[in-house]
């Protein structure tokens, strides 16, 4: 999973340069960064995102104490110090010299006293983004060897970069004038300090492969080149489709390489399932998840003072905001004992083989395989656009009633993790799904918003729209196990509907062109009676189709005749051979096949 916490003055920065950056230990006062990084056992932070060649960095380059100082911690060039040696040189002023290495607005404009109220705000520094991968794959890179924990790094650096490069390039915006009002996508990309941590920060030790994204607010506009600052909102209302997605990469990595394969986890009933490794025995996730038994513990106080107050359940967003404050209230100091991440894998080895056995722990992988192999042949990798659709949208209506894009995006990549398991999905298809679901079942619900439209996923009988009202106002059930309800009746009606289309197609007496494929604009908002099918010239539809079933019951009724006749009068007498009669002449009582004595059809 991806969170996401902002970086500011003071306080934020003390915390990235005394925590974040040496792997969550204990950094003793004047201790350079690197030997810090060395005492803790963590590699060094590494630049990242397409932003760096404008500051005269490079992907990959070691993170020094001083350019994260500078970027991270005052907003300036990592290089300052260079060219404020110049530009004194060639006779500038101190004032000046600092004011050519600040990127955009110095962070002590929105300190001074002659700022407007709109912008005597903190101002940020970077966003830390942190980049978890599921607990059995934390269990996997700590209590296997070495070969299966380098792959499993790799699998977290390459869904990590992906995710970034995806966020840089379709999400982050740099925003200029008063309160924001100009947006636009940043020119060269994002500039990101990476920073790689092995374990938790519970008192006793416990694997937690993670990595800190800082990424710095500065950015450079497209159309002049100028500094500025990335807009927060965009990164924030984004970092679920995020999480979704660097799930989705995670997984297929780890399939990719490994060979291994992903089932659904319920941890809590009634809420999302989490996609975990086919066959790493679950009660290990319980030994390596002390902190998540902690927040656990603290949760159901704060939930039952939410309900005493609100006089109801938390819904999904309300309770992700108690969750966090669980996590505040339960948070432990961290360990002032270093290790290295050799002693650590020893002694996580030692102690989940005193909790469960050696042959627990070492057959994992051998496991992993055998469970891969018997989830393969279940499950098969098949992805109905249309039906994915139906699901993506009857789960977010239900979770939410109004949404975004970003909403639909989410769920779709979620859709995508659980039905490919891992297996690699076709790069765009969570964004066809999305648009599938924008073009033919939702209509606008006020300013940039939207909602299901209800007609469009019931074109004949809208009626049955009523099975979705008390799965929308039930509160006593979770929201997503009424949306899974609401998701799997949708489906049934979608299949039997195709099937019904498949079995009972007719040549029709005139060609009528009905939409089923995506449209290149939204479905725009219908009122009135006739408002749940959309037709442009073809306005005969309801009356050939009830053509066709007339039609049809005619057909069957002839045919429920004939057996009932034939039943009554036995069967019919086989014909005379020719050589036994003249031509044009019959035996008394006997008389043409198909034809009775008075000359009608049989």
């Amino acid at each position: 999973m991806i969170s996401m916490s902002s970086v500011g003055p003071g306080h934020g920065v003390r915390y990235l340069f005394r925590g974040v950056m040496v792997g969550d230990g204990h950094r003793r006062a004047g201790t350079p960064l690197l030997a810090a990084q060395d005492e803790a056992g963590v590699p060094p932070g590494v630049w990242k995102g397409g932003g760096l060649a404008a500051l005269g960095l490079a992907a990959g380059d070691v993170v020094s104490q001083r350019q994260a100082e500078l970027l991270l911690g005052e907003g300036r060039h990592p290089d300052a110090d260079r060219i404020e040696r110049e530009l004194l040189a060639q006779g500038k002023s101190p004032a000046q010299a600092r004011r050519a290495t600040v990127l955009g607005r110095p962070i002590e404009h929105n300190r001074s006293p002659k700022t407007d109220k709109a912008k005597e705000r903190t101002p940020w520094l970077a966003f830390d983004l942190v980049f978890r991968p599921p607990p059995t794959a934390h269990l996997a890179w700590a209590l296997m060897d070495d070969e299966h924990r380098r792959v499993l790094e790799l699998c977290q650096d390459t869904a990590r970069d992906k995710t970034l490069a995806w966020l840089e390039e379709s999400v982050a915006q740099i925003r200029w004038k008063a309160g924001g009002k100009q947006r636009a996508r940043v020119r060269d990309g994002l500039v990101v300090a990476v920073f790689r941590h092995y374990e938790s920060r519970a008192a006793e030790s416990k694997p937690l492969l993670h990595d800190h994204a800082v990424v710095s607010i500065r950015a450079r506009r497209p159309h002049d080149g100028k500094w500025g600052n990335v807009s927060a909102d965009s990164l924030m209302a984004h970092i679920v489709a995020a999480d979704t997605l660097y799930l989705l990469y995670f997984m297929e990595e780890v399939s990719a390489r490994l060979g291994w394969s992903w089932e659904p986890r319920e941890v809590t009933p009634g809420r999302r399932p989490v996609m975990e490794i086919a066959g790493i025995d679950r009660r290990l996730i319980g030994w390596q998840s002390t902190r998540r038994q902690q927040i656990e513990d603290a949760l159901p106080v704060l939930t039952a003072r939410y309900e005493e107050k609100q006089g109801h359940a938390p819904g999904e967003r309300a309770s992700y905001v108690l969750a966090c404050q669980a996590a505040d209230q339960t948070r432990s100091p961290k360990r002032t004992e270093l290790l290295s991440l050799t002693e650590l894998r020893k002694q996580w080895r030692v102690s989940a083989i005193r909790a469960f056995g050696a042959c627990t722990v070492y057959r994992l992988a051998e496991r992993a395989r055998a469970a891969a192999a018997a989830v393969w042949a279940r499950v098969r990798p098949v992805v109905d656009t249309v039906l994915a659709a139906v699901d993506v949208v009857a789960v977010v209506y239900v979770m939410r009633g109004a949404f975004k894009r970003h909403h639909l995006l989410a769920e779709a990549r979620r859709h995508l993790s659980y039905v490919q398991r891992g297996r690699p999905h076709q790069p765009g298809l969570d964004e066809q799904i999305v648009q599938t679901v924008i073009d033919d079942y939702t209509r606008p619900a006020g300013k940039r918003m939207m909602t299901a439209d209800l007609r469009a996923l019931y074109p004949r009988d809208t009626e049955d729209q009523a099975v979705l009202r008390p799965l929308t106002r039930n509160r006593t059930a979770p929201p997503y196990e009424r949306a899974r309800l609401a998701a799997d009746a949708l489906k049934l009606r979608a299949q039997a509907v195709r099937r019904a289309d498949r079995l009972g197609s007719r040549p029709r007496p005139h060609p009528v062109a009905v939409p089923t494929a995506s449209r290149p604009h939204p479905r725009p908002l219908r009122t009135g009676r006739k408002a749940g099918r959309l037709l442009d010239q073809e306005t005969g539809v309801d009356t050939v189709e009830q053509t066709r079933r007339t039609l049809e019951a005619v057909a069957a009724a002839l045919q429920d005749g004939i057996r009932e006749r034939a039943v009554t009068h036995g069967p019919r007498p086989r014909p005379a051979p020719a050589t036994a009669q003249p031509p044009h002449t019959q035996q008394p009582g006997q008389h043409t096949p198909g034809r009775n004595p008075t000359g009608g059809v049989r």
